[in-house]
């Protein structure tokens, strides 16, 4: 009789133990640290080799090449601000070298296809600080500010930017007819990935206004393609062809020298997203 109360005994131990085993992995399990969350922080980097700079369809380095940049931040929210920065020949605007552009705004979901986003851009051209920068307009500074707002639906994006400040330094103090704050920019994009070779498409028409300066409006238009590639396991990559033209007046826009900015060019491209 004792032998088999020992036996008993010990069984219901061992039962009692084992049974208890997942109960204490559990404990162990919920103890130990959670995966920590997504950060609602995101940060990133690009560089890009341009043949030229087009802006809106007008030519600031005179398709003698281009090194851009930028850093951009965004928030879960929908929050985001950047800097970007570009080389631009000297004849172009004012006797400047460099642009630097600061932007910032709100991007916000409205269905799974549409969404709409409000936003800033502001020009800087630290050369225009220097004396003497734009002999035909001394005094005066190329550097602008925009609001702007945008609906994308699929493909499409139309976006409105609207010149709180005189439109890139044309004033009344260079022509005589006014200041040119209320300048605006309309355009609508349409970006599509072909079912071929994974080509990424890109059409463009936009409309510039310059208040007070009718002879300076134009329209421009842009189709291009481009495609996402990985060099080497690295990815990030992209590169494009892009054809420009527009209607500019060629009397308007054209540099110091008579070269005229508003041409049709062909632009290629290789940029990298870190």
């Amino acid at each position: 009789m004792k032998h088999l109360s020992k036996s008993a005994m010990l069984a219901a131990l061992l039962a009692s133990a084992f049974g208890a085993m997942p109960a204490a992995y559990a404990e162990e399990a919920a103890a130990a640290p959670a995966a920590a969350p997504a950060s609602p922080h995101t940060l990133s980097t690009n560089i890009g080799f341009f043949t030229d700079y087009t802006f809106r369809g007008i030519s600031y380095t005179k398709e003698r090449g281009a090194v851009q940049g930028g850093i951009d931040y965004s928030h879960s929210s929908g929050f985001y601000l950047g800097v970007w920065g570009t080389n631009v020949n000297n004849e172009a605007l004012y006797g400047n070298t460099v642009e630097v552009d600061v932007y910032g705004g709100y991007l916000r979901p409205l269905t799974d296809n549409l969404s709409v986003n409000v936003g800033f851009l502001q020009f800087y051209y630290p050369d225009s600080n220097h004396p003497g920068a734009g002999t035909a307009n001394k005094g005066g500074s190329p550097n602008t500010t925009e609001l702007n707002a945008a609906l994308t639906y699929k493909y499409f994006t139309l976006k409105h930017s609207y010149a709180v400040t005189n439109f890139f330094g044309i004033n009344d103090r260079l022509l005589g007819d006014g200041d040119s704050r209320g300048s605006g920019y309309t355009e609508l994009n349409f970006n599509y990935k072909l079912p071929v070779a994974d080509l990424n498409l890109a059409l463009h028409v936009g409309r510039q206004t310059v208040h007070n300066y009718s002879q300076a409006n134009y329209t421009d238009w842009l189709v291009g393609v481009n495609k996402d590639f990985s060099i080497v396991g690295t990815t990030g990559w992209n590169a494009g062809l892009n054809y420009t033209t527009t209607n500019a007046s060629d009397s308007w826009y054209v540099d110091a020298k008579g070269w005229e900015t508003g041409n049709d060019r062909l632009i290629g491209y290789i940029k990298r997203t870190f």
